[in-house]
């Protein structure tokens, strides 16, 4: 078993992008999981980590990934890095990730991941991803790990005029991956992407 396994998940599932198959490819997401779950890396599952929360399946990630369109300059942020893997795809793919995680024991780890496999264009912040980070804005790109039944305000000023963000929509188990655009007159709804289940999103702008 080895990275190949996720990318023929990845492409099963819709994913044509080569570069981001490619990413999939070269992101080891064994370095992304707890140890006593190794041996199911590059089963296509989601894989439990700390404080009840969950990885994303890695052919979820891709699609969701892939429906950023980044071409490698982009400054992107992540709400929700868990142990980052999707974090590592978002950064062999874009130019700066800034990843906001909930629970710093997870983001504590996320970094440590990532430093050990040279991941070097990612900012891991502790906070509440409904948020955002404001101090690293504008971005280009958003992703949302968490479902709500609407994008939150913050991230949505945080966005660039014609960026785009990726969220799940809904009240967290029942949810559509739904890609949004920014344009002048504010957030559009391009293209529901796929329905998964997704964990909650926590925080001033989420679920109390």
């Amino acid at each position: 078993m080895g990275a190949e396994e996720l990318v023929e998940a990845a492409r099963a599932s819709g994913v044509g992008d080569p570069r981001v198959l490619d990413a999939v490819r070269a992101t080891p997401r064994a370095a992304f999981v707890p140890p006593t779950h190794v041996d199911a890396a590059h089963v296509d599952v989601p894989i439990p980590i700390p404080r009840r929360q969950v990885t994303t399946q890695p052919s979820l990630s891709a699609r969701m990934v892939e429906a950023l369109r980044l071409a490698g300059d982009e400054r992107v942020l992540e709400v929700g890095t868990g142990y980052g893997y999707q974090t590592a795809l978002l950064a062999r793919l874009a130019a700066w990730v800034t990843s906001v995680e909930r629970w710093p024991e997870l983001a504590a780890q996320a970094r440590r991941n990532l430093a050990a496999e040279g991941v070097g264009n990612v900012t891991v912040l502790d906070g509440d991803g409904t948020e955002g980070a404001p101090s690293h804005a504008p971005y280009d790109a958003v992703l949302v790990s968490g479902a709500f039944p609407e994008v939150p305000r913050p991230l949505v000023d945080q966005l660039r005029p014609g960026g785009r963000l990726v969220q799940p929509i809904g009240p967290g188990g029942t949810d559509q991956v739904t890609l949004f655009e920014r344009t002048a007159g504010g957030l559009v709804e391009r293209e529901r992407l796929l329905p998964a289940r997704f964990v909650r999103l926590y925080g001033r702008h989420g679920y109390f």
